[in-house]
């Protein structure tokens, strides 16, 4: 996941950074740091935030063609 990749998760689920460290464990300032790449981020805190946006219904979408992106997947 990109940095990029996680704003724009974020901003389809209408959540906040903070709302992001809530759901994945993570510090705000993990987050914030990641999203605007003041700082390397170890892999295990990019695997988590990841998960919890995957977890609330984000899908990754991997570069076949289009290029990578996020997308939310429909409610069931």
């Amino acid at each position: 996941m990109t940095p990029g990749e996680c704003r724009a998760a974020r901003a389809l689920l209408n959540w906040s950074q903070f709302e992001l460290a809530t759901a994945s464990g993570a510090d705000a300032s993990t987050i914030r740091a990641f999203e605007t790449e003041e700082m390397t981020v170890a892999e295990s805190n990019v695997s988590a935030l990841q998960g919890a946006l995957e977890a609330a219904g984000i899908e990754f979408i991997s570069e076949i063609g289009g290029g990578t992106g996020v997308r939310l997947r429909p409610r069931r």
